[in-house]
């Protein structure tokens, strides 16, 4: 999971109020659960410390939910009287969950908003195809590529001459055209973005062509779908249809990346399993346990984080200044970066602070695959 999203979190101290909860039910007294969920969430938070205007500020945002929401969770980041961050989540959380810390409760986040890579998705026919652009946000518009639909005869019998034959080619040759404008618009466009997965939809001879005129590299991410036409518009199947292509491509990548951390950790050369003696960055690829994380993550040495699901490395104090960088185990040691006054806070959201300013990417190891021993791993982008 890219979790750039979260830099405006950190662009200002703490302490800040943090709220999990659930939205992905609408009934009856729906009104009247909501009155007590805001009351529960106002004493909560007054409770753990937090200042009138920020939970009044909270409060005001919960009271104008709508009803319904696309949602099945949100969750809600603010300081100083301001909601700054309102978040949707893929997952419901069991309980409505508040904090009150100097650095805001993001690591819940990593399991509650899923890995869902953006996907760019082409409805291709024989025009051109209407492009959308599917991510964390939702679902928009991307524009259009192609060209213009051949004029004449369209599907009519033609006649069994050479007449047939010039207008035969000049439709063939009209969807060449457009094939390679729908093709350089994708290139263009994935090149420009930040999705992950491309997703092919409408007519199988049409889509087809589109793919086989992009870049090798590019088709190896490239997915045709049974289902959806540009005319029909997006059907449930369709739908049904990305989501599990999105899941896959999720799937795989955790894999791999499990796989460099299991092969990396395992690797000689380092002092130890997690390759970090305690004070210099890992020396291995990857790096398990509190010390050698946050000293790959200082380092800027970290190309994933990975969070367990399990084990106590991630509830680890640890020690932070203002800047994201600054990270320690000790205290001692966050005051010989400079930090006058060490703050304590949790190793998970210290380390999905330094991420998201590092452009770190961050997954979730779920209970039931091999991941680090204490829950708490990364892999890096090279190794000393």
């Amino acid at each position: 999971m890219d979790v750039g999203f979260l830099k405006p979190l950190f662009d200002r101290p703490g302490p800040w109020a943090g709220v999990y909860m659930d939205t992905s039910r609408s009934t009856e007294d729906a009104p009247r659960r909501r009155t007590l969920r805001e009351r529960f969430v106002a004493d909560q938070l007054a409770e753990q410390g937090a200042d009138r205007a920020t939970c009044d500020a909270v409060i005001e945002r919960l009271a104008g939910e709508q009803v319904a929401r696309a949602s099945a969770g949100r969750a809600l980041f603010a300081a100083d009287g301001e909601v700054v961050l309102d978040l949707p989540l893929a997952t419901s959380p069991i309980d409505v969950e508040t904090s009150w810390s100097m650095l805001p409760r993001v690591a819940p986040l990593a399991a509650f908003r899923g890995e869902w890579p953006a996907c760019l998705v082409a409805f291709v026919d024989q025009a051109g195809a209407d492009l959308e652009l599917r991510d964390d946000t939702g679902s928009r518009p991307a524009g259009r590529a192609g060209g213009r639909r051949a004029h004449g005869r369209g599907h009519r019998s033609v006649p069994a001459d050479r007449h047939e034959w010039h207008y035969r080619n000049r439709v063939g040759n009209t969807w060449e055209q457009t094939a390679d404008r729908v093709a350089d618009e994708l290139v263009r466009q994935w090149s420009d973005g930040d999705a992950e997965l491309l997703i092919l939809a409408g007519d199988p001879r049409e889509r087809r062509a589109v793919r086989d005129r992009l870049p090798e590299s590019l088709r190896a991410t490239t997915e045709e779908m049974r289902h959806g036409s540009r005319a029909a518009g997006c059907s449930e199947l369709l739908n049904a249809e990305i989501d599990h292509a999105r899941a896959e491509y999720a799937r795989a990548h955790l894999e791999s990346v499990l796989d460099l951390f299991r092969a990396g950790r395992g690797r000689p050369g380092g002092p130890g399993p997690s390759g970090h003696d305690g004070d210099g960055p890992p020396s291995s690829r990857a790096a398990e346990g509190v010390p050698a994380v946050v000293a790959a993550m200082r380092s800027h040495q970290a190309a994933t984080l990975l969070l367990g699901t399990a084990g106590g490395d991630m509830r680890h104090e640890v020690w932070i200044g203002p800047d994201a960088d600054q990270v320690a185990v000790q205290r001692s040691q966050a005051r010989a970066m400079g930090v006058r006054t060490p703050e304590p806070a949790r190793a998970d959201d210290a380390l999905m602070r330094s991420a998201a300013v590092a452009d770190t990417e961050v997954l979730v190891v779920p209970e039931g695959l091999q991941g680090p021993a204490g829950g708490l791993g990364a892999v890096l982008r090279w190794h000393g």
